[in-house]
């Protein structure tokens, strides 16, 4: 019994791992999609401050 209780309390401190398992991979799927709107927006983004900043 003590055996089962033992196996039973490993299961439940594993999912707190577990679940900041899900959150990191979360918190990379958001810096990629980041990085690449970026990449690929970057110039446009670019010269629309520049042409803000100059008019300022």
């Amino acid at each position: 019994m003590a055996f089962l209780s033992a196996l039973i309390s490993l299961f439940r401190s594993d999912e707190e791992g577990q679940g900041l398992a899900e959150y990191a991979l979360i918190l990379a799927l958001i810096a990629i999609v980041a990085i690449l709107a970026l990449i690929f927006l970057g110039t446009q983004i670019s010269n629309i401050l520049s042409t803000v900043g100059s008019s300022i």
